[in-house]
This record gives C-alpha cells, sequence and structure tokens, in this order.
C-alpha cells in the first residue's frame, strides 16, 4: 500500500483581491480571496495560482474547467458550486462547508480535504491521485466510474459513498470513522479496510454475493 503525497504549499505575499466579479479565462496569480462573495460568478475555464481563498461563499459559482494550483481554500462555503472538468493540484480544502458540488470529471493532485462538510459531492468519471480527506464528514459522495490513486481516508465519515464502477489503486479506507457504501460494493479490489470494518461490510457483502445468512 503505497501512502499518498500530501501538497506543501508555501503561499508568498498575496495582494488583496479588489473586488468586482470573476470573469472566465481569468489569471489571477498570488491573490486573497477573504470574505468575498463569489455567489453566482463565472469563472470558468479561469486560473488561480498562489491563491488562498478564505470564508468565501461559492454559492453556483460557476468554475468549469477552471484551475487552481498552490492554493489554500479555507472556510469556504456554497451550494451547488461548478467545478466540473477543472483541475486542482497542490491544494488545501479546509473546514470547507459545501452542498451539491460537481467535480464530475475533475482532476485531483496534490490535494488534501481537512475538515468540514460536504454534501452530494459529485466525482463522477473523475481522476484523483495523491489525495487525503481528513476528519471530514462525506455524505452520499458519488465516486461512480472514477478512477483513485493512492488515496486515503482518515478519520473521516463516507456515508452512503457510490462506488459503482471506481477503479481504485493504493486506496487506504481504514482510518474512516464510518463506512456506508450505497454501490460498487463489487469494486472494493484495490482498497484496504480494517478487520472491524470487514464485519459492518459483512451483511451487505453476502447479499451481494446471493449467500443466505440464517442461524
Amino acid at each position: 500500500m503505497k501512502g499518498a503525497r500530501r501538497p506543501e504549499v508555501r503561499l508568498p505575499a498575496l495582494e488583496a483581491y479588489e473586488g468586482g466579479e470573476v470573469e472566465p479565462d481569468g489569471d489571477y496569480d498570488g491573490v486573497e480571496f477573504a470574505g468575498t462573495d463569489l455567489a453566482g460568478q463565472d469563472g470558468a475555464g479561469a486560473r488561480f495560482m498562489d491563491c488562498a481563498l478564505t470564508d468565501c461563499a461559492l454559492d453556483g459559482t460557476r468554475l468549469s474547467h477552471a484551475r487552481l494550483l498552490d492554493s489554500v481554500l479555507t472556510g469556504i462555503r456554497g451550494v451547488g458550486t461548478d467545478l466540473a472538468e477543472s483541475t486542482l493540484r497542490d491544494v488545501e480544502v479546509v473546514d470547507a462547508r459545501l452542498g451539491g458540488t460537481q467535480l464530475h470529471g475533475a482532476v485531483l493532485e496534490r490535494v488534501l480535504v481537512r475538515g468540514g462538510k460536504i454534501d452530494y459531492l459529485n466525482l463522477r468519471q473523475a481522476r484523483l491521485r495523491d489525495v487525503v480527506f481528513e476528519g471530514c464528514v462525506l455524505v452520499e459522495p458519488d465516486f461512480g466510474g472514477a478512477r483513485l490513486e493512492r488515496v486515503e481516508f482518515v478519520d473521516c465519515a463516507l456515508k452512503s459513498a457510490d462506488f459503482t464502477a471506481v477503479t481504485l489503486t493504493d486506496v487506504d479506507l481504514r482510518g474512516a470513522t464510518e463506512l456506508v457504501l450505497a454501490g460498487g460494493l463489487d469494486r472494493l479490489s484495490g482498497a484496504v479496510i480494517s478487520t472491524a470494518q470487514l464485519l459492518d461490510l459483512a451483511p451487505v457483502l453476502a447479499a451481494e454475493l446471493g449467500i443466505r445468512v440464517e442461524d
């Protein structure tokens, strides 16, 4: 089992965001967004490099095909944030409160998601490499058709996760404080779980295999 490589983000001196709306295909380098309301704005295709987003509202924000590089997102919140087919590389997401976030088809590499709660996270067909979910709660995340390589769940609750058609390589689920699968039980090859988790999953595994358990 190969462990995930965590991001090592060292932000330079940042310039405060001057306000106004983010722009499609915009270029933001070394910018600090502090308490900025980005709700409903369109930053599709934009590039954020060496940026900090702190306590920002992202309700309905369109960031599809965006690139977030060497950046830290702290206390972000929002419903329906669109990050479809975006790229996150060397990014830390801390204490996020998100719902219905769209990350289908996205590429995540060296990403740390620490703390917070994310409901209905859509990661269908996404590619995750060297990603750590730590101390967070994921409610009904959808990994359908995604490829996960060197992904770790540490002190993280996975509630009704859908692993349908996923491909797993060196995925460590042993640290999950709660592991409930809504689908994809047959796709756990390439993952490692604990003995206690195996016992918890035993009834579902038996049902999946058509085994009747009677005393």
